[in-house]
């Protein structure tokens, strides 16, 4: 039997020769196959969502979604056919399926926004509801062809919206007062402030004549700075630029002069290697040290010349807008000439750090060939000396006079002192056999005392008491 399906169905085929199901809009029902058609117009679902917000508040959300199957897709088509053809499209089957999805994913929606969100953003919120039922019904092979989310509506006995709207409408109330004093206050300033500013604006014109004449001389002054300011800057960089190819040059020959005495002196010993190195380091050393000095005495005279030359530009700048403030009728014309002022003192000022900065820059550059050569000088000398740090130590502390310099110390440190050394014995006599051993002892102290009263007063000056004896005049065995 053939069978032919209307424009809003379609035929699902099963049976013989078929390993699941078939949809097509017609074809032959062969013996063994069952045959069922199924329409696929799109049905209105009218709902009243009741949700509730993240602050707790509960409402109404009446909406209508317009629900069908997916006609564009054969494999929703498959989904739909296997599982909601069987039913009816306004079945209670169905209309539950399709509210159970919309309330649940519109309370999970509602419960992460607050009232305010929910009911200032209700175009976003329809389409955030729309995309998360939308996800869940492709699982039934359905669409949504169209949801229409109503005006929210409070619960029986919640009254959040009615309140919202006549605290809408006080406010609008209140604001349209408001309007109609601050017209009627405008109208009455509006006319007295007409008058005043006809005063103020012949009054500003006079003024702004004057200034412009002013500050048209002002500026004519202050190109004429700039102009100056900037040749002489351009100077101090050439003569610092023809400077450094100097040095540059220096520190070539001086390397030019290192290659042809080491040439010359390769079959010489090798102390005096040595030796015609270090002395050309040395020279060297000199050569870019009083080039530095110079350097920065040039830049050093033309900072000042440039400080100086700024600071007469900005005093007679300063008395020029002094006559001029005299003129001025109006504070803020006043500000205009103060500013004219400022402006050309930034530029100076700007300038100035701008010769700063190069000179600082160039002066690293020097510093860092200083180090680089400094650091050449004590490879070369290392090299020489077959790696022997110590070797090198004692040649860097002799060519600089440290030993002189320290003896030089020392003996600055004794001198002046005369120092009086003196020495003396109690004897090595041996006694005859009738003393004894105490009595020699005893005999010993006695002969150290004349020399120890002696040595006392030769280097304190202090007499020994008389009870103790005196000094005797004689040669006493005391050597000075």
């Amino acid at each position: 039997m053939y069978k032919v399906a209307s424009a809003s169905e379609y035929l699902v085929i099963t049976g013989v020769g078929i390993s699941d199901i078939k949809i097509a809009k017609k074809g032959w029902i062969l013996p063994g196959q069952s045959c069922t058609v199924f329409d696929v117009s799109p049905v209105n679902y009218t709902f009243e969502v009741q949700a509730m917000s993240a602050e707790k508040l509960p409402f109404v959300l009446p909406a209508v979604f317009t629900i069908g199957p997916r006609v564009d897709d054969e494999a929703s088509l498959l989904k739909y056919a296997k599982l909601i053809s069987p039913h009816d499209k306004l079945s209670h089957h169905v209309k539950e399926l399709v509210q159970g999805i919309i309330e649940g994913e519109t309370r999970v929606l509602a419960a992460s926004m607050t009232m305010e969100e929910i009911f200032r953003g209700t175009k976003d919120f329809k389409l955030e509801v729309f995309e998360k039922v939308q996800l869940e019904l492709n699982q039934f092979g359905l669409l949504i062809y169209n949801a229409n989310v109503k005006q929210l509506v409070d619960v029986p006995g919640h009254e959040y919206f009615s309140y919202l709207g006549q605290k809408t409408q006080m406010e609008a109330a209140n604001q349209a007062k408001v309007d109609v004093a601050e017209a009627k206050m405008k109208g009455e300033i509006g006319s007295k402030m007409r008058e005043g500013q006809t005063l103020q604006n012949a009054a500003r014109i006079d003024a702004e004549t004057k200034i412009i004449s002013t500050q048209r001389q002002g500026e004519g002054k202050k190109e004429e700075i700039k102009v100056k300011t900037e040749v002489k800057v351009y100077e101090n960089q050439r003569e610092a630029d023809i400077a450094e190819a100097n040095a540059d040059l220096a520190k070539k020959k001086a390397g030019w002069a290192k290659e042809a005495q080491v040439a010359e002196v390769e079959a010489a010993k090798a102390v005096a290697l040595r030796e015609a190195e270090l002395q050309r380091e040395v020279e060297r050393m000199n050569a870019l040290t009083r080039t530095e000095k110079l350097r920065a005495e040039f830049l050093s005279q033309a900072s000042v010349e440039y400080d100086t030359k700024v600071q007469e530009a900005n005093w007679e700048l300063y008395q020029k807008q002094k006559q001029a403030e005299a003129v001025l009728y109006e504070k803020e014309k006043e500000a205009a000439a103060q500013k004219a002022s400022a402006d050309a003192t930034f530029y100076g000022r700007q300038r100035v750090a701008d010769v700063e900065l190069y000179a600082k820059q160039k002066e690293a550059e020097g510093l860092l060939a200083l180090a680089q050569a400094q650091g050449v000088y004590l490879r070369s000398l290392l090299d020489a000396l077959g790696g022997n740090y110590a070797a090198l130590r004692d040649y860097l502390m002799i060519n600089a006079g440290m030993f002189q310099e320290i003896a030089k110390i020392n003996a600055e440190a004794v001198r002046g002192l005369q120092p009086r050394i003196s020495i003396w014995t109690n004897g090595g006599e041996e006694m005859d056999g009738n003393g004894s051993n105490a009595m020699k002892e005893v005999a010993g102290v006695y002969r150290m005392l004349p020399p120890l009263f002696k040595t006392v007063h030769e280097q304190t000056g202090m007499l020994p008491p008389p009870w103790m004896g005196s000094l005797s005049k004689a040669k006493q065995p005391t050597t000075d």
